[in-house]
């Protein structure tokens, strides 16, 4: 079957009538297909007829270009942030796909992989102007502040995990260290908080807080209305799951065990099985050739898997009553 015969949705926007999804797309350590998640989603988007904008947001290792076939790209982030420039749209460039525009990352600017939360939040801001239907965040590897505040900025929290046992505890790091990043920065300052999230964060291991259950619990003891805001949180921090490179029937186990988890001992209701991606050879060959060639062979089970995944997407987006960014406070 080739998934592009089917019929794209040819709606057409005014930019005025552009209501931006922004998506971000995380994970554990390198190595699970996040950029290739992040690729993947973005081109069926625009081969359904939405129109796209793919950010490469991993400061100081910018390379998504290069997946694209694209060698040298005339304009970065770089430009948008030293002011060359006024306006991400100005930077946004063509792609070979129609629909599909891409903003690189900026690698070059010194001290950019550590901007100051402020910068990240108007960089963030600015990017919901861009005239498109969907804004896919491809961020970096790993649990730092950048990674995730740009992951929690974003409605839509894609985190992508691999079968494999280490990555499966990498990713249940990566969606931990998130949500408690939202708690901290919720509860920034408080000095009657701080101990009890140092001891549910592995900070204190004299005394720990093993789950949120107890974290919740401890919270109610100071204040009542804590414990309210934090289980408030919780309730609006919806994650999606992609499990990725999957080769047996018993790695489809994968995003069960990790919703399993995030519900026992973070207290997560809210966790969506995008899909399933299968193992395909293919796409590291043309990773290693730094070539876009699999986006190319759409009878692929992969690309079929990829296809039911972007509908999937789009059924979620288009829940115009689904309303969960958690966006902290300066």
């Amino acid at each position: 079957m080739n998934v592009l015969q089917l019929s794209p949705d040819t709606k057409q926007q005014s930019p005025e009538e552009f209501n931006t999804r922004l998506w971000a797309v995380g994970g554990g350590k390198g190595g699970v297909g996040k950029s290739i998640v992040s690729l993947n989603l973005a081109y069926w988007l625009a081969k359904l007829g939405h129109k796209v904008v793919l950010v490469d947001a991993d400061l100081g290792g910018a390379n998504l270009h290069t997946l694209l076939g694209m060698k040298f790209v005339q304009h970065t982030l770089s430009d948008y942030l030293s002011k060359k420039v006024d306006s991400l749209d100005k930077i946004a460039i063509d792609t070979p796909v129609p629909g599909l525009r891409l903003i690189c990352g900026a690698s070059d600017i010194v001290g950019l992989a550590n901007p100051k939360y402020a910068q990240k939040m108007k960089l963030m801001r600015a990017m919901t102007l861009l005239k498109a239907d969907h804004l896919i965040l491809d961020l970096g590897a790993g649990t730092d502040y950048n990674t995730l505040d740009f992951f929690l900025y974003c409605t839509y929290k894609v985190a992508v995990i691999t079968p494999q046992p280490t990555a499966l505890q990498n990713g249940y790091g990566f969606i931990k260290s998130a949500l408690y990043r939202a708690i901290n920065r919720a509860f920034e300052r408080n000095l009657r908080l701080e101990p009890l999230i140092k001891r549910a964060t592995g900070q204190n291991l004299n005394d720990p807080i093993a789950t949120m259950e107890e974290l919740t619990e401890a919270f109610a003891e100071v204040d009542e209305g804590y414990a309210k805001r934090l289980k408030e949180i919780i309730s609006n921090f919806h994650l999606y799951l992609i499990s990725n490179m999957v080769k047996k029937d018993k790695d489809r186990k994968a995003a069960e065990i990790i919703r399993t988890v995030c519900q026992k001992y973070l207290n997560l209701d809210q966790v969506t099985l995008l899909g399933n991606i299968p193992y395909d050879n293919q796409i590291e060959e043309c990773v290693a050739r730094m070539s876009p060639a699999f986006m190319t062979n759409t009878k692929s089970q992969s690309a079929l898997e990829f296809y039911q995944l972007v509908n999937s997407v789009i059924k979620e987006s288009n829940d115009s009553e689904r309303g969960n960014r958690i966006t902290p406070t300066a």
